[in-house]
């Protein structure tokens, strides 16, 4: 089964997809643990979409799919900007480093890579692909 969700480039939006998610991962049987960190990671890689790729251009979308194929998630994540941040050439710093610069930020690609079992992207007819994979072999469909 495939869930989508189109909504415009504004933060007020991620309240939205955060909803989305839940209510889309709420139709198996999974952990409100598993929920809440999936919900955490698509958001963080939507708000980063939103306000640093797009400058929270209510004009711009962004779209979230869900599907599932046996015990693995697919989630996508497509949006039209031209930013050529690569997550999967993200460095994750070294965590006390950032504790003792005291520097905000930084956190959220961390935990979104923790997360996830697998990540992808992919740039196709104008527009970017984000797809996030997650295993979770006791979700009954």
């Amino acid at each position: 089964m495939m869930h989508s969700l189109q909504v415009p480039c504004t933060k007020e939006n991620l309240k939205e997809i955060r909803y989305f998610v839940e209510n889309a991962l709420n139709r198996y049987e999974i952990s409100a643990e598993d929920v809440y960190f999936i919900k955490l990671a698509i958001d963080e890689i939507c708000a980063n979409l939103i306000i640093h790729a797009h400058h929270c251009n209510h004009e711009d979308l962004i779209e979230v799919k869900i599907k599932n194929e046996g015990d693995t998630f697919i989630f996508e994540i497509h949006d039209q900007s031209n930013d050529n941040f690569n997550l999967l050439e993200y460095k994750v710093p070294d965590i006390q480093q950032i504790i003792t610069n005291k520097k905000s930020g930084s956190m959220g690609l961390i935990l979104v890579k923790k997360i996830m079992d697998e990540i992808e992207l992919e740039r196709c007819e104008g527009h970017n692909i984000c797809r996030l994979y997650k295993s979770i072999p006791q979700a009954n469909r």
